[in-house]
């Protein structure tokens, strides 16, 4: 039970598991580029630490950062909706810890293609590889509802520190990939554009003519009859009809009876 539930309420309090593990040594983790002060210099990557740090438990999140400046998170990657670790803890092996944000609602989506299509330079910048901070307010997460952890270690403090330390090191790589908040949303940047590009001035609706009475439509295109044995290969066609006739004059009469019926039925 995390120490934080029921105090004050007459239960007893769990044990935080996360005062008590030693962590072993992990080689070659992934280690946070600022050994000590704060965290990312972009502004992406400090505006997702403050996002998080508002909306979760700060004293734990916080315990993350010895974890991620000690190069203790071995490995993360990022997908859509979710960013996946393997950190080494106390135990043997190590724990897989997940930074979880839900994917934007339909109608934050079309708020963000209508923003960058009305701001001159925005949808460039996107091409070019930075994502303007105007879109903040859109894409960092505003509270609780939009954000999880997990973790395969027995604390279950939301987040425990190795979940924390995977925020860090992903707040780290919106410094040299912003682009990566578009993923943490579960937005593809060639959707967005061609949201935005698809955006233009939609056609005119005639309501005199709504359900297109009055339209001229093109002619028919005149198709030319092919039979159908035309297309097929005449040895492939006679070793199928082999599995059902073994004598080799029954075999060809089929096969000539089957390009008369296909003849005839391409007949006006």
């Amino acid at each position: 039970m995390n120490a934080s539930r029921g105090h004050g309420s007459g239960r007893r309090r769990g044990p935080d598991f996360s005062q008590f593990d030693r962590p072993r040594r992990a080689g070659g983790g992934a280690q946070a580029t600022p050994r000590r002060g704060a965290f990312a210099q972009s502004w992406w990557g400090r505006a997702l630490v403050s996002s998080i740090e508002r909306i979760a438990d700060a004293g734990r999140i916080s315990r993350g950062r010895g974890h991620a400046r000690a190069g203790q998170v071995i490995s993360f990657r990022i997908a859509p909706g979710a960013v996946v670790g393997e950190v080494q803890g106390s135990q043997i092996d190590p724990f897989t810890a997940t930074f979880t944000l839900r994917p934007l609602d339909r109608d934050v989506v079309d708020s963000l293609i209508g923003r960058v299509r009305g701001t001159p330079g925005m949808l460039a910048a996107l091409a070019a590889g930075t994502v303007p901070a105007e879109l903040g307010d859109l894409l960092l997460p505003q509270d609780s509802g939009e954000i999880d952890f997990g973790c395969t270690c027995p604390d279950p403090g939301w987040p425990c520190k190795h979940a924390a330390a995977v925020v860090y090191l992903t707040a780290e790589r919106l410094d040299t990939d912003p682009l990566a908040i578009l993923t943490l949303r579960g937005l593809d940047l060639d959707t967005l554009i061609r949201g935005v590009e698809d955006g233009g001035e939609e056609a005119a609706i005639d309501f005199d003519d709504y359900f297109g009475d009055r339209t001229a439509l093109p002619a028919l295109p005149r198709v030319e009859f092919r039979p159908a044995p035309e297309d097929l290969d005449p040895a492939l066609l006679r070793k199928a009809l082999r599995a059902f006739r073994v004598e080799e004059p029954a075999v060809a009469r089929a096969q000539r009876d089957l390009d008369a019926l296909y003849r005839a039925l391409g007949r006006d």
